[in-house]
């Protein structure tokens, strides 16, 4: 194992895509950084990310977020010399309760202010999107015509080269057991490598935050979450694009996977694999006669109220936090590691995520939640 440094301008825990686009970001700006992971790069939830990139958001933050990411990943292969196979195919939400309209309908007005181009279609049209579905029972869609795919692991090794190549130190096999503080001023990071002295922590350590957070006196309410995804053997006539669909309210969801697809929806348990073949026998019959050519479960980190907690403590003295994104860290890595290097040099970030701090689990919801999907 490669030793530590005696000493970090700032010490990020956490290896997926959050943590890399942060080490990034803050070596572009010329922080002098030091990423630790506890397994391997990506190895966490971003390894079992669907891939999805979106905008088409219900809330201003998260749509800025999204619009971001989609214009990095667009531009990746040029950028950083890595492919990471972005595809614009779309989403397309199908309603299937009448009185959900209204809410996607909203959120639709929202997205179209800031140049989504999103839109309401009749079950019709979403067959012509996606004709692997059946639309029984569709009340109305959502197609969202530039959100896309990219390949996390893609974008994780992308990221961590352009972040060693201006000078970050990215270690692996590294658990943070420890943060040392004197008063509310963060002094060390203790690891089972070594201390290594700082002024700043940057947690971007996913459903294990909450441990992080503990460690530095930080209380962040995030939780794990398992989640399941089924890939499908080969379907015949399977189209090249797929747009990613999602069923709602069941939140059940699709994408193509080489020549099948990877299906899921939220739930776990001993009932959630023939719950997850009802729903697929409703919605795509098609993959009845593919077969199951093998499944992977993940975690989720999730939050009260399901939206990411992203800020700077405010009872410990440079602990910053990046987590919770309940499925969306991967679309909104390099929004989140561009307004984190703001935060660490005390500038206001390009997006406003004031909204996002932890602080407003302390008082009453101000705003409606976010419709989550996937």
């Amino acid at each position: 194992m490669a030793e530590l440094p005696e000493r970090a301008g700032v010490v990020i825990v956490g290896g997926g895509v959050i943590g890399v686009s942060s080490a990034f970001h803050l070596a572009e700006a010329g922080a002098d950084v030091l990423l630790l992971e506890r397994g391997a790069l990506g190895a966490g939830s971003t390894a079992k990310a669907a891939g999805g990139v979106r905008s088409s958001f219900t809330s201003r933050v998260n749509i800025e977020l999204g619009l971001r990411g989609l214009a990095e990943y667009e531009r990746f292969a040029d950028r950083f010399g890595q492919e990471i196979d972005f595809r614009r195919d779309g989403y397309l939400y199908l309603i299937t309760e009448p009185a959900d309209l209204p809410v996607f309908e909203s959120g639709v007005r929202l997205q179209n202010s800031f140049g989504v181009p999103s839109r309401i279609i009749d079950a019709t049209e979403a067959k012509r999107h996606n004709p692997l579905i059946s639309v029984e029972g569709v009340h109305a869609a959502v197609w969202s015509p530039e959100d896309g795919r990219a390949t996390p692991d893609s974008v994780v090794q992308g990221y961590a080269r352009a972040a060693r190549a201006r000078g970050a130190t990215l270690r692996t096999g590294v658990e943070v057991e420890g943060i040392e503080r004197d008063g509310d001023q963060i002094r060390a990071v203790r690891t089972s490598a070594g201390v290594v002295r700082t002024g700043v922590v940057l947690c971007a350590a996913g459903a294990w935050s909450a441990r992080i957070g503990e460690l530095a006196g930080c209380p962040l309410p995030v939780r794990p979450e398992r989640r399941e995804v089924v890939f499908t053997g080969p379907i015949g006539g399977l189209p090249e694009s797929v747009p990613l669909t999602v069923e709602m309210p069941s939140a059940f969801y699709l994408h193509r996977e080489g020549p099948g697809l990877a299906l899921s929806f939220p739930g776990g348990g001993s009932e959630w694999l023939p719950a997850l073949a009802e729903l697929a026998a409703r919605r795509v019959p098609s993959v009845l006669d593919a077969g199951i050519r093998t499944t992977w479960s993940g975690l989720y980190e999730v939050t009260p109220d399901r939206n990411q907690v992203v800020g700077e403590a405010a009872g410990v003295s440079r602990f910053l936090y990046a987590t919770g994104f309940s499925g969306h860290g991967f679309q909104m890595g390099p929004a989140i590691g561009a307004v984190l290097r703001d935060l660490y040099l005390g500038r206001p970030p390009e997006i406003d995520v004031s909204e996002l701090d932890v602080r407003r689990f302390d008082r009453p919801p101000a705003t409606p939640r976010e419709h989550h999907v996937v």
